[in-house]
């Protein structure tokens, strides 16, 4: 009988301050489970069961990084010195973010995830010593876990990501899985507390997480997670654009620069658009259509709100790089991360938010012709064509040269053939 590799992570709030969800980056893991990455260290040091590190699960990045210095806003960070099987790799790390940066030195531990896989495997760990507006205080995370592909991986791509380093060592197959349960949906534990949270599938589908069917659409490139987006629509009206357009929206179209509040309990979700994004399928000649509500678009600011207010801002914003399809669209979906078929799939989650009027939908299929054209290509010049033409200048360099060597290589010659002697009387006859 085949073994079926399929192992959960839970993520949920456990006795904190801070709800799970900070989804500033896509994914976060908590301790109520164990949901955090353990470094192997020698025996007696640290306690045996060496250092048990939470880190945020991030889609869009390819380095695993974890403080490894001394923060105001750390509880605890990895202690490179203590460990018998650290290897420096003798290289320095930065990564810098729209806000905020990070920089360390690479290296590589033995790494385990309790409540994962049942292996423990070697993976290389940038150790952060300097960082600034990276770490949030009072979020329990001290590092980042990046599940993209190599192609954008710090310093370059010959730095194996983890996830990488997971499917070779272990028998892991080559897919993760994730179902994201927002601020938007109250799930109801046997501890009788109102949590968020969620699920991350290493290796493997949980059909009880999604109901319906779950929708692929083709990666594009292996990089981020790129795939092509055919169409938009806001409240079923069609904004008109280029498909190639949708990469990156117009200026000044997903404004959202002020909060709004209203009476706690009072919302009213329905004044709100729901935002549809086609997404090419397998079929490149069909797509599917996935719905995104204002409780997902819409995030609680619970910092400037009172007892008797909620507000919230527009978590929509512009990008010069292409649109990013982040945890504002990722929460209201079980979205499957098919790396072996270089595809991701969506499917409605079981926890995805809803109200008497709207629910999250993923509907299909709807028909086109060529949408393969709609992926956007970033303006790349040809280095053959830039080699071509440093040759056609180095000729021509060459070509006004030549006259020049020839005369200068002539009047040598006649300086040999003439003594000193002879020059100084021509030039005396001319006085």
């Amino acid at each position: 009988m085949e073994k079926v590799l399929n192992y959960s992570i839970l993520c949920t709030e456990h006795n904190s301050a801070v709800p799970c969800n900070f989804h500033s980056v896509t994914f976060c893991l908590t301790a109520k489970y164990d949901t955090h990455i353990e470094t192997k260290e020698e025996p007696g040091v640290q306690g045996s069961t060496g250092d048990r590190l939470n880190i945020l699960v991030d889609t869009g990045s390819s380095n695993f990084a974890v403080g490894a210095a001394a923060h105001p806003f750390l509880r605890r960070y990895y202690h490179r010195s203590l460990s018998t099987s650290y290897r420096d790799l003798g290289r320095s790390v930065y990564v810098p973010y729209t806000q905020g940066r990070w920089e360390g030195e690479l290296g590589s531990d033995l790494v385990s995830v309790p409540h994962g896989p049942n292996a423990t495997l070697r993976a290389n760990i940038a150790a952060i010593t300097q960082s600034d507006r990276f770490f949030i205080n009072g979020s329990n995370w001290e590092g980042i876990l990046g599940l993209a592909y190599a192609d954008i991986a710090r310093p370059d791509e010959r730095l194996e990501p983890f996830f990488d380093s997971l499917v070779r060592q272990t028998p892991v197959p080559n897919l993760f899985s994730l179902q994201l349960c927002g601020a938007g949906f109250t799930q109801n534990h046997s501890l009788g507390s109102a949590t968020v949270g969620g699920s991350m599938i290493i290796g493997g589908i949980d059909t009880s997480l999604y109901v319906g069917e779950l929708w692929y659409t083709p990666i594009r490139r292996e990089w981020y997670y790129e795939v092509i987006i055919v169409r938009i629509e806001v409240n079923g009206q069609d904004l008109n654009m280029d498909c190639k357009e949708t990469e990156q929206f117009p200026s000044g179209f997903w404004l959202g620069e002020q909060l709004v509040c209203w009476q706690a309990d009072t919302t009213p979700w329905n004044i709100f658009p729901v935002i549809s994004l086609y997404l090419m399928s397998e079929n490149r000649n069909q797509s599917f259509r996935i719905s995104i509500l204002p409780q997902q678009y819409l995030r609680p600011v619970e910092d400037v709100a009172s007892a008797q207010e909620d507000c919230y801002k527009f978590a929509v914003s512009p990008s010069s790089t292409g649109t990013v399809m982040g945890a504002v669209i990722m929460e209201g979906f079980y979205v499957v991360f098919d790396r072996e078929k270089s595809r991701i799939g969506f499917a409605i989650s079981t926890c995805h938010v809803h109200d008497e009027f709207r629910i999250t939908s993923v509907e299909g299929p709807f028909f086109g012709i060529d949408l393969e054209d709609c992926g956007y290509n970033i303006p790349q010049t040809d280095e053959s064509t830039l080699m071509t033409i440093a040759y056609i200048m180095a000729g021509i360099c060459a070509l006004f040269m030549l006259p020049l060597c020839l005369m200068v290589c002539q009047w040598r010659f006649a300086r040999c053939l003439h003594p000193q002697g002879d020059f100084s009387d021509d030039i005396s006859l001319l006085k």
